[in-house]
């Protein structure tokens, strides 16, 4: 493609299109017509420079006009209470229903090898010494010990407010940092699950496994699963840079990238529930039946959440991305 022949058949369009978005609200009918079909043009030649001739100075010209007319031609709009009420009983749930291929396995693969680490900690006493000295250990798992007393250590409103903040920040870099070939996530995934399993395998053998599970499965149940949906999510969007499928790899990215950044906005909900459950259930006196009843009901409840709600809206097409008029236009592609 010859860039001077391009820039000398259009530019009287351009600059057309530049005055009539000076105009503003100014304009008849017939120009706000001849807008939109300048602003559609100038999309493709913009396309067409990127792809065949690309010029650092041209483009961003082209750019810049092609954004303010498409702000002009969709207008701004603003976030209402139905973009919530949208996004909680739509958007976000469809957007988890939609990845639970990556993360069920996520979560089954995490929960044996949480399982494996135990038994092997559990069964090995020169691995627990590695871990830390005997009266240490004694100090960690004897009744009233620190994995006891961890959960009622601090006033309930502000243990809530802690863990509620550490695991949405853990969640978060989980769905972000998956773009990363999703190593980071994988890393994060493997510290929560070794933390389990040390857990599990130095209560396992003071003999203390049922108290450790009635301490950790009232709130733990809705965490992991909120933990495993965030870096099921980030290794979805990591395997995207690898294979984006029919779509360029910028714009699978972006569709699956803004869908992660809302999921991390509803997995924080979710957590602050995980978190209100591990500050005022996880240590109160209620028999541990009723904490562990609790847990599994809020467990249930998301889980039927997901699929009912979330199944229902993505068999509507629903994917969890923004609206569509506030999505970044896409370009037509060159042939």
């Amino acid at each position: 493609m010859d860039l001077d022949v391009l820039v000398t058949a259009h530019r009287a369009e351009w600059d057309r299109l530049d005055h009539l978005l000076h105009r503003g609200r100014r304009l008849t009918g017939a120009e706000a017509d001849e807008l939109v079909a300048l602003y559609q043009r100038t999309a493709t030649h913009l396309s067409l420079i990127q792809s065949s001739a690309p010029d650092p100075m041209l483009t961003g010209r082209l750019t810049q006009l092609v954004a303010r007319a498409r702000s002009t031609v969709t207008g701004t709009r603003r976030a209402t209470w139905r973009d919530a009420v949208r996004f909680l009983t739509a958007g976000f749930p469809a957007a988890v229903y939609r990845s639970r291929h990556w993360w069920i396995p996520t979560a089954v693969l995490s929960t044996v090898l949480a399982a494996i680490i135990g038994w092997w900690i559990g069964t090995h006493p020169e691995v627990q010494a590695t871990i830390a000295a005997p009266d240490e250990l004694r100090q960690l798992t004897r009744p009233g010990g620190q994995y006891e007393t961890y959960y009622s250590s601090h006033p309930a409103a502000s243990f809530a407010a802690q863990v509620w903040t550490n695991n949405a920040q853990a969640a978060a870099m989980c769905l972000t940092l998956g773009a990363f070939l999703c190593i980071p996530v994988i890393w994060i995934l493997f510290v929560n699950v070794l933390n389990l399993g040390v857990g599990i395998g130095l209560m396992s053998s003071a003999g203390r496994l049922d108290t450790f599970l009635g301490l950790v499965l009232p709130h733990g149940l809705l965490e992991l699963t909120a933990v495993f949906v965030a870096a099921g999510t980030g290794l979805r969007l990591g395997w995207t840079v690898i294979d984006p499928g029919p779509h360029s790899r910028r714009t699978a990215l972006a569709q699956q990238g803004r869908a992660a950044i809302g999921m991390a906005i509803g997995l924080a909900l979710v957590l602050f529930v995980s978190g209100v459950i591990e500050g005022f259930v996880t240590p109160s006196g209620l028999p541990t039946w009723a904490r562990i009843a609790i847990g599994i009901a809020a467990e249930l409840a998301f889980l039927a959440y997901v699929y009912i709600l979330g199944g229902r809206a993505a068999r509507t097409g629903d994917t969890g991305d923004v609206e569509e008029a506030d999505r970044s236009a896409e370009l037509p592609a060159a042939a």
